[in-house]
């Protein structure tokens, strides 16, 4: 992909106000949410591509079969509509792009990372009606259909291959080295559906400091959303400082060290350390 470029400054505010009103609806759009968070991402996104990938997205459920049935109907009807017609699927390739977490590219390459792909089989799913939710298994999320006593999975990084038993304990086991526990089935929260992806995209930028642009914005909106760990304000001070915002930087890591303090001091002190740190690079 080529360097992402950010919005601008006026376009970012924008985007940012209505991340997080529609962060704070009582039902959440998933999809505005993530296109959003793109546009966020990609300076590039413009409204008029955000309303193409809202139709695509229509486009897609409508060539669904009415009502296809139960719960696996459901799931090979979407299997046979995105994974088989359309390819949509994902690859190892694909954990190194940010492409891969960005929703209007995952819907134009067809490719994209699980909870990506997830994403476009329970927008595309939900507006055909179908009884869809997200799954957030360790380390690999899927799509669930139906309720606990017919539920059916499917892997949509697999082309929506419907999973078995068997198949959703081996991911578990590989990701965790643990059994695959029923409370790992629950459909996930809309807003942890977001606060995964923009995690996904700030590891991506973790592993390529050139980048560190990119894990701000991603940071700056998770910290909009209405929970979020706290941590997060001290990885933003230190984006921060390593962006050369040495004054910013260490005006947030001193706040976050009056946090810290209240239940640990010597790490409030470590913090508070750290931005002297930070100022001392102004010389």
């Amino acid at each position: 992909m080529r360097t992402p470029r950010p919005p601008s400054p006026e376009r970012s505010a924008e985007l940012r106000r209505r991340f997080a009103e529609e962060a704070r609806c009582e039902r959440p759009d998933l999809s505005a949410l993530c296109l959003l968070l793109a546009a966020e991402a990609d300076g590039t996104l413009d409204e008029a591509a955000m309303d193409g990938a809202q139709v695509e997205l229509d486009r897609l459920a409508g060539e669904l079969p009415y009502r296809p049935g139960r719960p696996r109907d459901w799931a090979l009807a979407l299997r046979a509509l995105l994974g088989e017609r359309y390819g949509f699927h994902g690859t190892p390739d694909d954990y190194r792009r940010l492409e891969s977490s960005l929703l209007h590219e995952v819907l134009r390459r067809r490719r994209g990372l699980p909870i990506l792909l997830s994403v476009v089989w329970l927008e595309v799913a939900r507006r055909a009606g179908a009884p869809v939710y997200g799954v957030a298994l360790p380390g690999h999320f899927v799509v669930g259909f139906g309720e606990a006593g017919e539920q059916v999975l499917a892997d949509p990084f697999d082309g929506g291959r419907v999973l078995t038993g068997a198949d959703a304990e081996l991911l578990v086991a590989g990701a965790t080295g643990a059994p695959l526990d029923a409370s790992m089935l629950t459909p996930a929260d809309p807003l942890d559906v977001v606060l995964r992806i923009l995690n996904n995209i700030r590891a991506w930028a973790a592993a390529r400091p050139e980048h560190s642009g990119v894990a701000l914005r991603a940071v700056d909106l998770s910290l909009l959303l209405p929970s979020h760990p706290a941590r997060l304000r001290h990885e933003r001070a230190q984006l921060l400082v390593q962006l050369g915002e040495f004054r910013e930087g260490a005006r947030e890591l001193r706040a976050y060290a009056e946090v810290v303090a209240a239940v640990d001091e010597p790490a409030a002190e470590r913090i508070r350390e750290q931005a002297r740190a930070a100022l001392a690079l102004l010389n």
